[in-house]
């Protein structure tokens, strides 16, 4: 296990920086906070300022999550990433801190780790259904993520949907265990990390958080299917999975930054194997068809509706078919997209529509 600094108010002499640089208050480095080292590295200019390294990123958000580092020390770091865009070093190393709050699984639990991580949710979270769709083929899905704002979260639909979240990374590989599927809350595998998504209202903006915990991969899933917000972040994600040593990866601008296609515009991919980075791009599944997805009342019912087969519109429909298939393709069952589209199609028309809701 890599050694990590502690924090703390009392900490000694020698451990603190004594190269009598004098900071910008007029303060000299020894009298700093810890932490604000890592907002001097990042801070001090276009010509001074640099990226954290990945063992500085770690460090930095070890001190956060054990509570050492000052509520203003925190948002100016944040900030400061946000207006330049995290690296991915940084993402990587953020992930590697947090990730010593659970006891990640010897073996992994799951084939697939699905972040879901949108925290203003304004259209519905159909991908619950592609994911349910590939556990119903025995592939093992571990969902994790956010609680998040609004009436359409994920946790409400799979309320809905009759799924209670597990209570833990251990109660999540049981579940995957008997059903394939499993949903784990943050607060219940890392909760320090709640903190700093609540700094969105007081920040008036999306925190790193909102990026790295995409890459946390509680259950040690060899695949990721992960969702992006802005298409800039797609290669930043994939060499923050590479620094990870994930061994494969899928990431795509989703509807409201979720892992789910939008099946009325081609599908830009980026996808990890081992070493390799390359990219691929879907088709459209959809000609000239527009689905109104934030104009559509964000009913739980209307998710539970389309797996039972009681509502049908193209877009959702071909939005979790899409998905499917790109999960498919990922993971080696299908050798290419037509095959992989094919598959995801026969599998929803096959899909035990009775199996789910009160």
């Amino acid at each position: 296990m890599r050694a990590i600094a502690c924090y703390t108010a009392d900490m000694p002499d020698d451990n603190k920086r004594s190269d009598g640089d004098s900071g910008e208050d007029g303060g000299t480095a020894d009298t700093l906070h810890p932490f604000a080292k890592f907002l001097r590295l990042v801070g001090r200019g276009p010509t001074l300022s640099r990226s954290l390294t990945i063992d500085e990123a770690e460090e930095a958000m070890t001190a956060i999550l054990a509570g050492s580092a000052e509520p203003m020390q925190i948002g100016a770091l944040f900030l400061l990433l946000r207006y330049r865009k995290e690296t991915p070093e940084e993402l990587a190393g953020f992930v590697r801190a947090a990730q010593r709050w659970w006891k990640l699984p010897d073996e992994p639990a799951a084939e697939i780790d699905w972040p879901s991580y949108a925290d203003r949710h304004k259209q519905l979270p159909y991908f619950i259904l592609s994911a349910l769709l590939l556990a119903e083929q025995g592939i093992k899905i571990a969902m994790h993520g956010l609680a998040g704002v609004g009436e359409a979260t994920t946790p409400r639909v799979l309320q809905a949907l009759g799924i209670e979240a597990a209570n833990s990374v251990e109660d999540a590989a049981r579940r995957i265990q008997r059903s394939g599927f499993a949903y784990l809350p943050i607060e219940r595998f890392c909760p320090p990390l709640l903190r700093l998504f609540a700094m969105r209202p007081i920040l008036g903006l999306r925190t790193p958080a909102n990026s790295f915990c995409r890459e946390l991969n509680p259950l040690a899933a060899t695949a990721q299917l992960q969702g992006v917000f802005h298409p800039t972040y797609i290669v930043t994600h994939q060499e923050a999975a590479r620094f990870l040593k994930q061994p494969k990866a899928a990431i795509f601008k989703g509807g409201g930054g979720e892992a789910q296609i939008n099946p009325e515009k081609p599908c830009r991919v980026g996808l990890v194997e081992g070493e390799a980075l390359t990219e691929e791009t879907w088709p459209p599944l959809l000609a000239g068809e527009r689905h109104g997805w934030r104009d559509e009342p964000l009913d739980p019912r209307a998710v539970l509706a389309l797996w039972r087969g009681e509502a049908a519109p193209a877009g959702p429909t071909a939005a979790v078919i899409g998905t499917v298939a790109i999960a498919l393709k990922l993971l080696g069952r299908a050798p290419t997209q037509e095959a992989a589209l094919d598959q995801a199609r026969a599998m929803w028309k096959g899909r035990a529509k009775g199996k789910y809701g009160r």
